[in-house]
């Protein structure tokens, strides 16, 4: 295990370029409007929790397979200059992968997601960066890449007593190999009711409880501008809120919360502190444009710390 004057926290998971367009309605079936603005910038779940991480000056490793285009070129280049570990980040011909995403005036936003060179990280890949990185604190995973890749980085952190974080998106019914190993599980209201053998949101501590005792797992729930719930561990649920703020764009919330989640398990923090960090750190984001260019910068991240 890593010391905790210098933790390190591994991401295993996806990137994307992410492709946003700024409208006031977005079309119908068969309907072409005007929008307002459109950015490109860098995201994917697990470059997003990977930078917001990077953000607290932990140490941060990423794992990942880009294609052979600009796009891969951009997103290795983002990586260097954020001082993130691209070590075990290899490249494939073909397409890195893309995120068209549609931003209303409220702050919601819709995301398809084109996974590319992502589907075509190995076992092999993630289980040698576990074994190879050294001192690890945590390992970060998501469902953006194959689930096999990721309950293999988890098997190895398993083996040397490392907490494992897994944030079920976009949803897909997890294997049973990955849950095992899975020490954390941290999904948004939609994610959990997917899960949930009866449809049901997390609208009570019962439920939530219930669930996690069924998957034999503990749960860190995302509940929007409510904060989050999770599970202790005696089976009890806690809730921590989230400040009130006016929110302009949501894309990457969940990201922030997860990342600074992760950091906060690093730093030796309580569960509730964390959670509380994560939150802290989403609700900031909110308040500017962007995926990865809205979260907070390190001087903020400081600033958030101290709140606790």
């Amino acid at each position: 295990m890593s010391q905790k004057n210098e933790p390190q926290i591994v991401v295993v998971g996806s990137t994307m370029t992410d492709m946003v367009t700024y409208a006031k309605k977005i079309p119908g079936k068969g309907e072409t409007l005007l929008a307002d603005k459109f950015v490109i910038g860098f995201g994917g779940k697990g470059a997003n929790q990977a930078t917001m991480a990077r953000r607290f000056g932990v140490k941060v490793a990423m794992v990942n397979t880009l294609g052979d285009d600009l796009f891969g070129d951009s997103t290795l280049k983002n990586f260097e200059s954020q001082g993130i570990n691209t070590d075990f980040i290899r490249r494939a011909p073909g397409a890195s992968g893309v995120a068209p995403i549609w931003v209303e005036p409220d702050g919601t936003n819709r995301i398809l997601i084109v996974p590319g060179a992502n589907n075509l990280m190995t076992e092999e890949q993630s289980q040698s960066a576990i074994e190879g990185l050294g001192a690890i604190s945590v390992v970060v995973g998501q469902l953006e890449v194959p689930q096999n890749v990721t309950a293999a980085a988890f098997r190895a952190a398993r083996a040397q007593g490392i907490p494992t974080i897994l944030n079920p998106a976009p949803y897909s019914p997890i294997t049973a190999e990955l849950l095992e190993v899975s020490d954390w599980v941290m999904p948004n209201e939609s994610e959990f009711a997917a899960m949930h053998p009866e449809g049901l949101s997390p609208i009570s501590d019962e439920i939530i409880a219930d669930l996690a005792s069924r998957l034999k797992t503990r749960f860190a729930v995302t509940l929007g501008e409510a904060g989050a719930a999770f599970t202790t561990l005696d089976g009890r649920v806690l809730r921590v809120s989230a400040p009130k703020v006016t929110a302009i764009d949501t894309t990457g919330a969940g990201d922030a919360l997860v990342g600074s989640f992760a950091v906060g398990l690093a730093l030796g923090l309580s569960d509730e502190q964390a959670i509380r960090l994560g939150c802290l750190c989403a609700t900031d984001s909110v308040t500017r444009l962007g995926t990865q260019s809205s979260y907070p910068s390190p001087e903020r991240v400081q600033e958030l710390l101290k709140q606790l």
